[in-house]
């Protein structure tokens, strides 16, 4: 949302509607950023336990499809339009980026990577999208890039402090699927897309619609009833982290800088490791705790570099 101010002298829109415009999209970009931090940090644990007992891209297909589905028919009830063409393929190649590869990837590599060290293989999410965005010509502001080196050594430092080991065959799922998300988000401004959440639906449905035929081509095959902990773990999937945080980030994308939409991928470790503690009995160290307050510095510089650069 965008306030418009009038040139005429005469007809100008009042000031205390154009404040309060802005002071909501303040509060809706800090519920979206609080959507993102909280939920996705959360959803490492819920995609680990969904995949007990069911495949991980049938799972996220199964997740995408009923979510993508369940928005656009609520969305087209409510009168918003179908989409486009033109529409329609913008949002099948950051669907495909974002969802069939990137979150694909990512719920594939933890049959052998813990849900914390997945949270901060991600969190390379905004040096990525940094990079893709700096070669369409919008490069990071220098106090953004600040935050974004800050960010990465707290990921690392993290990252030895829980001396997590990675399966090769995980690792590499583990650095394409951050890759294609980064490039999914910078592509996200330069196709057309859907307006509002019908972008989401759409980027949902398609991307759900590919992920399970690339499950049955792999072998993925369900040989028994799925436990009822992955069937809650799915059901927590569906809502919360495609149709609330989903569409918060969609909502970001469209509204500010690339670093800071990305910047979910610093707190994220530190929920993952936080969840580790709590339901797990997971340990942290001294550095651990140190890194986490060096990732959420990074998180602060980035926001103090978009603040700048508008």
């Amino acid at each position: 949302m965008k306030n418009i101010t009038s040139q005429s002298t005469m007809t100008v829109t009042p000031a205390p509607t154009v404040q309060k415009a802005g002071r909501f999209d303040r509060f809706a970009i800090i519920l979206s950023l609080l959507a993102l931090y909280i939920v996705w940090g959360s959803t490492y644990l819920a995609m680990r336990i969904a995949i007990e007992s069911i495949p991980p891209f049938l799972m996220a297909g199964i997740r995408f499809l009923t979510a993508g589905t369940a928005l656009y028919i609520f969305l087209r009830l409510r009168g918003a339009p179908a989409p486009t063409r033109a529409q329609w393929t913008g949002a099948a190649i950051t669907g495909v980026l974002l969802l069939t590869f990137g979150n694909g990837f990512i719920v594939f590599s933890e049959q052998w990577v813990a849900s914390g060290l997945t949270a901060v293989g991600v969190a390379a999410v905004p040096i990525w999208t940094a990079l893709f965005s700096g070669l369409m010509g919008r490069w990071p502001t220098r106090i953004e890039w600040c935050g974004l080196i800050l960010g990465f050594i707290g990921v690392i430092l993290l990252n030895l402090a829980n001396n997590m080991w990675a399966n090769p065959i995980g690792a590499i799922a583990l650095l394409i699927g951050p890759m294609c998300w980064a490039l999914g988000t910078a592509l996200s401004t330069r196709v057309t897309l859907p307006k509002g959440l019908m972008s989401s639906a759409a980027e949902m449905l398609v991307g759900g619609a590919l992920l399970v035929p690339l499950s049955l081509l792999i072998g993925e095959r369900v040989h028994s009833v799925p436990a009822p902990a992955s069937l809650g773990a799915l059901a927590y999937l569906i809502v919360f982290g495609s149709l609330v945080a989903f569409c918060a980030f969609g909502y970001l994308v469209r509204n500010v800088r690339p670093a800071l939409a990305t910047s979910y991928a610093y707190v994220n470790p530190a929920i993952a490791v936080a969840l580790g503690i709590a339901l797990d009995g997971e340990h942290i160290t001294i550095i651990g705790i140190m890194a986490m307050f060096v990732i959420l510095t990074g998180v602060a510089l980035v926001s103090l570099g978009r603040k700048s650069a508008r």
